[in-house]
């Protein structure tokens, strides 16, 4: 997945590359610590849309030293209040694909996660952090605000209060800190993200597909619903994924001591 159909000289902005069940998207501007052009949302988009369906999971990571820098700034300068809404709503459909999609998806995060790539990184279903990860919502020292749907995605992780306190003074958040107040899920030592995200991978690939997509696409509906709204929505799931053939199955290798019980790690 590529840009180079027009200009055969240019790098790919996103890199694709599909081993078995799982998929490894990279963002692919390291000169530019991967900053986000709508050539490169749109390519996202275009690489979500169009994953095989042998794919169960997705890995998103950013190449050189940065996952990504966030909104390229350049693309604002001459830009319309109404072309600027156009862009918000191009990335809010391109995340919306990834955060409600068929796969779960697992970023691995090093260096900058900062503004629009913080963004990105809320969209996404778990989040590695190596040691040398930073975050930060630095739209109040631009003059911007937030408009690739974080004021609603990373709100929801952290808290508005952190949120305005982010944005108001700047205040860059540290792999620990993070880790600690939930913007990532786990913390790595430098250049292990992958290695960890692999393994997350392999274990998510293992699950029941009918699984995955209503674990990515009721819970987030169940948290916005009034309790009774959202224990109707949980009976429902659980009928509909009991009683596919799949979990049919594994519920019977379990009765039948044919498959593992919870163990701690």
């Amino acid at each position: 997945m590529n840009n180079v159909a027009n200009n055969p000289d240019a790098q790919p902005l996103v890199l694709l590359d599909i081993d078995g069940p799982v998929a490894t998207i990279t963002l692919n501007r390291p000169e530019k610590r991967n900053a986000l052009s709508m050539a490169v949302i749109h390519r996202l988009e275009e690489c979500f849309a169009t994953l095989p369906e042998s794919v169960r999971v997705v890995i998103l990571a950013g190449a050189g030293e940065h996952f990504s820098a966030g909104l390229d700034l350049s693309t604002l300068s001459e830009s319309t209040s109404f072309e600027g809404i156009q862009q918000s709503m191009a990335w809010y459909d391109a995340f919306a694909r990834i955060q409600f999609g068929r796969v779960p998806v697992i970023a691995v995060l090093h260096g900058a996660v900062v503004g629009g790539g913080l963004e990105l990184a809320s969209s996404l279903h778990i989040r590695v952090a190596e040691e040398s990860t930073y975050f930060g919502l630095p739209e109040g020292q631009r003059g911007i605000f937030l408009g690739g749907g974080g004021s609603v995605r990373v709100t929801k992780l952290i808290g508005f209060s952190r949120v305005t306190e982010m944005m108001l003074t700047g205040h860059v958040v540290d792999a620990t800190e993070g880790h600690a107040i939930g913007l990532a899920h786990y913390v790595t030592p430098a250049g292990e993200g992958m290695k960890k995200a692999r393994e997350l991978a392999e274990r998510i690939a293992s699950n029941a597909p009918l699984s995955n997509f209503a674990i990515l696409n009721a819970l987030p509906l169940i948290a916005e619903q009034p309790m009774s709204h959202g224990l109707m929505t949980e009976a429902l799931m659980a009928s509909v994924t009991q009683g596919a053939p799949e979990a049919k199955e594994r519920i019977n290798a379990f009765l039948q001591k044919r498959a593992g019980k919870v163990a701690p790690a």
